[in-house]
């Protein structure tokens, strides 16, 4: 399992479009994916490559969540999401 923490630094966080940006690059890995929020105690992990899931979190700007991947790619999975949270997912 590898895991790494980020804060969702775009305006409008993980609504629609860029949920759903998330979850295909989730997919594209083998890994199980899972997304956290850690300001929230006890918030459950969801799973990345689920809109619905990933939707419900209700991640907005300066959410800080953790990624975590276990499996084959977890390694790729967990920087690939990270850089594409980080991007801002090419909005300003």
């Amino acid at each position: 399992m590898y895991s790494k923490q980020t804060i969702l630094k775009n305006l409008t966080g993980l609504h629609a479009r860029p949920a759903s940006e998330f979850v295909a690059c989730a997919k594209s890995f083998e890994s199980k994916v899972t997304v956290r929020r850690l300001d929230v105690d006890g918030a459950p992990e969801a799973n990345a490559k689920s809109i619905i899931k990933i939707l419900a979190q209700g991640l907005s700007v300066n959410t800080p969540i953790e990624i975590s991947a276990d499996g084959p790619d977890e390694h790729a999975a967990v920087e690939k999401l990270v850089e594409l949270i980080d991007s801002k997912f090419g909005e300003d």
